[in-house]
């Protein structure tokens, strides 16, 4: 089954929004001992949103760059400022196609009020 352009948006915004939520769990725990950056692939995780990817793990991972310090953590937080950035930026993307899509899907539907 192909999902609409509404569904696959919704999918990757909702993604997004975990990917966010993550990245500022990292950013919390700075300073925990002991504290493993985590992080998820979009592609998969956006590929089990949609249906599509059955055996795949799309779970929260931890990242494998980061350079443990004393305390045994690795949350670098310029990396993590770099990859919210990012994400956001491609949310606010996403977030915006989505709009004008759907503001000219209603447009479209609207009925002439001239008849012509």
């Amino acid at each position: 089954m192909q999902a609409g352009f509404l569904d696959f948006y919704g999918a990757v915004l909702n993604v997004r929004q975990e990917r966010a939520d993550l990245i500022a769990n990292n950013v919390a725990n700075a300073d925990t001992p002991n504290y493993k950056a985590v992080d998820i692939s979009f592609d998969s995780a956006l590929a089990s949103s949609l249906g599509a990817g059955e055996g795949q793990d799309a779970g929260a991972q931890y990242r494998m760059d980061g350079v443990v310090g004393l305390s045994g953590n690795d949350v670098s937080l310029d990396n993590e400022r770099i990859e919210a950035v990012q994400n956001g930026e491609q949310m606010q993307a996403a977030a915006t196609f989505l709009h004008q899509s759907t503001t000219a899907l209603v447009t479209a539907l609207r009925p002439n009020p001239s008849g012509n």
